[in-house]
Formats: C-alpha cells, sequence, structure tokens
C-alpha cells in the first residue's frame, strides 16, 4: 500500500518549507529539519491511536471531514489561520496530555523554539489528516483497514520523535 511517510515527506519540501520556515521566523533548512521530525511523530502518534478498536472507529470517524482536499493547496494549508486552528484541535485529540512534552521533544531535536514546535504541529496536523483521508477514500479503507495499514507502516513513523511519544507514556495510560 501507501507509503505514507514518504507521500507526506515529499510534498512538504520546496516552496511549502519555504513558507513554513517564514511562519516560524527560520531558515528553510531548519524548518526542513523540523518537518521531517514532525511528520514521523504525527503519524506515529495517529498510529498508536488507532491500535484500539475505539481509536480506529474514533480516526475513522474524523477522516470523514479530511477528504485530502487540503493536499491540493499545501501553501494556503500552512498559512491557513482556520486549518492551524483545526490543526490544534486534531493534535488535542492524537497528542491530549502529552501534547507539551512532544514540543518541547520536537524543540529539542529540530533547534525550534517550543512555540514554534506548536505551531509547527498545528500546521502539519490537517496535512497528515488530509493524507489518511484521502489515502482512506482512494483505498476503499475502513476503520480496521486503515489501523492494519498504519500499524503495518508504524516501524517507518518510529523515527527519534516518533519513538519520544511512545516512550512519554510507557503505560499507555495517556499520562506521561
Amino acid at each position: 500500500m501507501n507509503d505514507l511517510l514518504g507521500m507526506l515527506s515529499q510534498q512538504m519540501s520546496g516552496q511549502v518549507v519555504d513558507q513554513i520556515s517564514k511562519q516560524l521566523g527560520t531558515d528553510p533548512k531548519t524548518a526542513q529539519s523540523a518537518v521531517n521530525a514532525a511528520l514521523p511523530m504525527l503519524l506515529g502518534a495517529i498510529s498508536r491511536n488507532a491500535a484500539s478498536p475505539q481509536g480506529a472507529q474514533a480516526l475513522d470517524k474524523a477522516l470523514t471531514q479530511h477528504d485530502g482536499s487540503v493536499l491540493t493547496d499545501l501553501l494556503g494549508a500552512v498559512t491557513s489561520q482556520d486549518k492551524v486552528a483545526d490543526g490544534t484541535k486534531i493534535l488535542g485529540h492524537v497528542l491530549g496530555n502529552r501534547q507539551g512534552n512532544v514540543q518541547q521533544g520536537l524543540s529539542q531535536l529540530s533547534g525550534i523554539s517550543p512555540d514554534n514546535s506548536a505551531q509547527l504541529l498545528a500546521m502539519l496536523a490537517p496535512v497528515v489528516m488530509g493524507a489518511l483521508g484521502q489515502t482512506k477514500k482512494n483505498s476503499g479503507l475502513n476503520a480496521d483497514t486503515l489501523a492494519a495499514l498504519l500499524g503495518g507502516q508504524k516501524q517507518s513513523f518510529d523515527g527519534p520523535l516518533g519513538s519520544l511519544v511512545g516512550l512519554l507514556d510507557r503505560d499507555g495510560d495517556g499520562s506521561v
């Protein structure tokens, strides 16, 4: 099936990263590094949430609102205040009370400030959900097959920051 991380990484480069760097007030190289760290972390967190039947159902339901249309205008998506606000809500669902620790970890790994980490994650969350929604729609996936797809690709998500989310909540109770 699709390599979600590869597809997203490919799309989140060039002009899109230049725009992100402007939004964050940093150089494009630092922004690219932060994007490369944040994408697997977001996908890994979503994958961990979808590992339970309830989480898979919740993701399947959420993806009815994320059909992939955001991918047609990535420059607009990363600058849209509405998309960033949507991203903040997505992060609340995906990361819960671990969000601050994940932002701090992204900051340390990429060299951007924790505030910029929060902003970057909020910019990327709707894009990640859009990619998942498009994959779900194009491949005819349901909650179970979507969870299986994410689980099958989980190893590629568990980069330095992707595994950070798991380390922060070792017992899986949602509390660091």
